[in-house]
């Protein structure tokens, strides 16, 4: 059965592109080849190929297996860290109510 296209926009794509960029800086920085990182990380070369060229397919577990490799496995957790709209959001949503009186049995 043949998987389903994953449809972006151009803008989200080169979002996709730059996290596989800056991906594949970390390795080159670190001074590790390509397959020594896949080996690692127990995928196979063309997946990690597919993972700098900014492939939406590649699944967020072979990016942690990959960030773990790298040793920047915690940046993982800086995704949608900080929520200004969802909090905005759900500030205008709170609804505050009064109190009603104590009912007090004497």
């Amino acid at each position: 059965m043949p998987r389903n296209s994953i449809v972006l926009l151009p803008k989200n794509r080169k979002l996709l592109k730059a996290v596989g960029e800056n991906m594949k800086l970390a390795r080159l920085r670190r001074k590790l080849t390509m397959d020594q990182v896949s080996e690692r990380a127990g995928i196979s070369r063309p997946t990690l190929s597919s993972l700098e060229k900014g492939n939406p397919a590649v699944s967020l577990g072979i990016v942690l297996q990959v960030l773990l490799v790298l040793g920047l496995e915690k940046d993982i957790l800086l995704l949608a860290d900080d929520d200004v709209l969802g909090r905005k959001i759900q500030d205008a949503d709170l609804i505050v109510k009064e109190r009603g009186p104590k009912n007090t049995k004497k």
